[in-house]
Formats: structure tokens, C-alpha cells, sequence
């Protein structure tokens, strides 16, 4: 296995954990907010159950299909992660076209309420980018 696969697989169990964090006693607080700062739902659970599972295929399919998938993945994360940032909802669990911006804020809770998607996303990128140079 090469390692952008290992890149691929890697994403593959952080998304499955992601899937799951909701549901691990005392990591959401009283009103469902995952460390008290982001909350998830369906649409956010099936969102990171899908790309693990696509994370999971581009790892078993080889290089090539780990490469799309770092940069693809890694393109679309990181987007949304910035547009959490600026506008308080992200775009791929549709809530940046469901609620109205809460305006663009640069403090620590909405950095960190979107820091998993532009770290996730921004590395993917880098490493897909870099490691797929001779894919």
C-alpha cells in the first residue's frame, strides 16, 4: 500500500469517527453540541459516513483513486470550512442555503466550530496534491 492510500484509509477511519462522535456518552453537552461547540445531525452524520466510505474505496481502489479522492475531498471540506467561518454555516450539509449568515465573525468559537473541516480539508488537499505528483 502506498502511502496516499494510507492517506485515503487514514481519512477513512477520522470520517467514521466523526459518523460517530454524537454518540459517545459525554462528548456532546446538554444542548448536543460535540465539546460544546459544533452540533451535528443526521445530514452531518451521513455526510462523514459517506466520505468515509468513498475514503475507504479510493484507498482500496490504489494511488490514482486516493489521489482524486485527497484532492476532491480536501477541495470541498476546506470550502466549506471557510465559508463556516465567514457566513456561521457551511455548504455541504446545506446550511449555508437553509439559514440566513450570522455575518462574518473572527472569534475563537466559530474558528473553532469550523477548524475540523478546514484542517480535514486543507491537508487532504496538500497531501493529495503533493503525494500524487507520480500518480
Amino acid at each position: 500500500m502506498t502511502l496516499i492510500q494510507k492517506f485515503a484509509l487514514t481519512y477513512f477511519v477520522v470520517l467514521l469517527g466523526a459518523a460517530g462522535l454524537k454518540y459517545v456518552p459525554g462528548i456532546t453537552d446538554e444542548d448536543g453540541r460535540a465539546f460544546g461547540i459544533f452540533a451535528l445531525d443526521i445530514f452531518d452524520d451521513a455526510l462523514h459516513l459517506v466520505s468515509a466510505l468513498w475514503a475507504l474505496s479510493a484507498a482500496l481502489l490504489g494511488a490514482r483513486a486516493s489521489k482524486i479522492f485527497l484532492v476532491i475531498f480536501g477541495a470541498l471540506y476546506l470550502g466549506d470550512g471557510v465559508f463556516g467561518w465567514f457566513t456561521g454555516y457551511g455548504y455541504l450539509d446545506i446550511g449555508i442555503f437553509t439559514n440566513p449568515s450570522e455575518g462574518v465573525s473572527f472569534s475563537l468559537f466559530r474558528l473553532l466550530a469550523n477548524l475540523p473541516h478546514i484542517a480535514l480539508g486543507g491537508i487532504a488537499l496538500i497531501a493529495g496534491i503533493k503525494l500524487g505528483r507520480n500518480v
